[in-house]
């Protein structure tokens, strides 16, 4: 080996500690440049550009060797500048996921979504419905805190693609937060357009429902067209749980009474939804305090259910030798006083938190945007919260 190829070698030897020392996206750029100047022969720049593969691997490609939608979809390379994204970039795909499904379940990425469908991207070209991918990562998004554009590109989702009509999605488009931005409009134009036709979906519609939605005029009007709560309580593909259990675990008071006034027997037992289950029972499941969503509730809870006519002598179909009872001195619950018969006096009324139309009367502040959006779950948690 003669003194100058040595010397080059070495020099290319310092470089490269130094760059693997230096890391980050400017590695490959300080190896290269180290070896342009150092080298002029092939090999030892495919050598190179091996380590750097080797350095590199298992991180995130730099934004420089992004196309223009990967980098408008990758947080980490800054804000989304709109007219940034290439159309042709929008045809060739090079995500591994669907472009629009990832900017949907997203909302960092919402500001996305208008240019990629105004530079040709389609709902069809994806394996689900963007909005579903949405719907069952976040139940009810902050639609509010979007600008316009991108609530209008939501929504275009929803109307474009067929496959949107899922229980999740409605669930998620009748949640408070969405009808506080005007994005259940949605559900009344699948409604007029007769996309949920009793029996022509997958599910039941009334069930899909927020429990917070059951009583607004789109409640009335699927009743109206042959939608009832027994069809509601079947099974549904999605991962939000059946109407009636989320208005258990919420302790949504008027959504529980909603069902109970049609379908009196739940609080004896809930049917199965698939065939290999066994049915359960209100009373039992509240005992649990992972089950309902504020621990806080459960008295409440246990105390209407009774009232409803379930009964913690009744026995627990997993376990036939334990009562409901039984069950709760089992889980050393601090409910289990609860499970003897009301002394008189002892109001279960007066347990329950009190219905949006009573805050104004109690004196409770309360905003009028969700009194106005009909949101009882949440305006019953501002009474249940304490008052500053």
């Amino acid at each position: 080996m003669n003194r100058k190829s040595c010397a080059r070698r070495v020099l290319i030897g310092a470089l490269l500690t130094s760059a693997l020392l230096a890391g980050g996206c400017t590695t490959t750029a300080l190896i290269v440049t180290a070896v342009s100047v150092a080298t002029d022969t092939s090999v030892t720049l495919a050598v190179v550009k091996h380590v750097i593969e080797k350095v590199n691997e298992g991180e995130p490609p730099p934004c420089h060797s992004l196309d223009s939608v990967e980098r408008a979809l990758s947080p980490r390379c800054g804000a989304f500048v709109a007219g940034s994204i290439d159309p042709r970039d929008v045809r060739t795909a090079r995500l591994q996921t669907c472009p629009l499904g990832h900017a949907a379940q997203d909302p960092r990425l919402w500001p996305v979504l208008p240019e990629l469908i105004a530079k040709g991207a389609q709902p069809e070209h994806c394996p689900q419905s963007p909005l579903l991918r949405l719907a069952q990562r976040e139940g009810c998004p902050d639609f509010a805190a979007a600008s316009a554009e991108s609530r209008e590109a939501l929504v275009w989702l929803a109307e474009a693609d067929a496959r949107a009509i899922r229980h999740d999605v409605m669930r998620m488009l009748s949640c408070p937060g969405a009808r506080l931005a005007g994005m259940d409009r949605v559900l009344d134009r699948w409604l007029a357009n007769g996309a949920l036709e009793a029996g022509a979906i997958g599910f039941g519609a009334l069930g899909a429902l927020h429990p917070s939605g059951l009583d607004s005029p789109l409640a009335r009007a699927l009743e109206a067209r042959g939608h009832t709560a027994r069809a509601a309580l079947g099974g549904h593909d999605g991962k939000q749980p059946s109407g009636f259990e989320a208005a258990l675990r919420s302790a949504d008071f008027a959504a529980l009474d909603w069902w109970f006034d049609r379908l009196p027997q739940l609080a004896q037992g809930v049917p199965p939804t698939q065939g290999d289950q066994l049915h359960w029972l209100p009373l039992a499941r509240v005992l649990v305090p992972s089950f309902v969503e504020r621990p806080e509730t459960q008295p409440q809870l246990v105390d209407y259910l009774i009232s409803r006519g379930a009964s913690p002598s009744q026995r627990l179909p997993f376990d036939r030798a334990l009562t409901v009872k039984a069950y709760a001195k089992k889980l050393n619950s601090p409910l289990v006083a609860q499970m003897d018969p009301a002394p008189a006096g002892r109001s279960i009324a007066a347990a329950r938190p009190l219905p949006p139309a009573a805050l104004l009367t109690a004196g409770v502040q309360t905003p009028a945007a969700l009194i106005a959006a009909g949101t009882r779950g949440d305006a019953a948690r501002l009474v249940a919260a304490p008052q500053p």
